[in-house]
């Protein structure tokens, strides 16, 4: 008798925890979850937006959008590239990492967005029309001026946009792109300084 009272006092001590550590890590969550919605950071998702000028105006559009873990496949990685875009500066959004390393994080990017242009290649592959273009993309977090939101942001450009860029300010759709117009010119400056911290990748529609 006395052992199944042990045994029933230790299985209800072993619930008790269980139940707690539940509680915890969902208080905790959400309290991270309205932390980062109240702050506007959102620093573990990573967006993919493709930036160009047509008919005079900057146009930024997503091409994706998903949680830093899915794209660099685990936690650790994930973890780092928050480390990295918390160092970067209004003077140089673009993410502070390392040359050795930096292929590592721009390759996991570019499969995913090549995952979404495959059926491109396979045209091309079989002979069918396509329209091709050469594109740039480098890891940032915008700090200067009003941005809405902070996220880690892949910019993808094509190449010789980039680097010809316009000199004459671009209308913009909104107040807050004045940010990406200056983002542009530092990211063409640092093209020419330190090229590892871009890829290029070939898109085919």
């Amino acid at each position: 008798m006395i052992a199944i009272l042990q045994s029933l006092v230790g299985y209800l001590l072993e619930m008790v925890w269980v139940v707690l550590a539940a509680f915890l890590g969902s208080y905790f969550a959400t309290w991270r979850a309205r932390s980062r919605w109240e702050k506007s950071e959102f620093l573990d998702r990573l967006n993919v937006s493709l930036t160009t000028i047509d008919d005079g105006t900057l146009h930024i559009r997503t091409i994706l959008e998903m949680e830093g873990e899915r794209i660099f496949l685990n936690t650790p990685a994930a973890n780092k590239v928050v480390g990295f875009a918390k160092n970067t500066t209004e003077d140089d959004p673009i993410l502070p990492i390392p040359e050795e390393e930096n292929w590592l994080y721009l390759n996991a990017i570019l499969n995913e967005v090549s995952e979404r242009f495959a059926a491109g290649q396979v045209k091309r592959d079989l002979g069918l029309p396509v329209e091709r273009g050469r594109y740039l993309l480098c890891l940032t977090c915008e700090k200067a001026g009003p941005v809405r939101t902070q996220k880690v942001r892949a910019m993808l450009t094509r190449k010789d946009f980039l680097l010809n860029l316009p000199d004459e300010e671009p209308k913009f759709e909104r107040p807050n792109h004045e940010v990406r117009w200056r983002t542009l010119h530092q990211m063409a400056e640092q093209y020419e300084k330190t090229p590892y911290r871009f890829i290029e990748v070939e898109i085919c529609i």
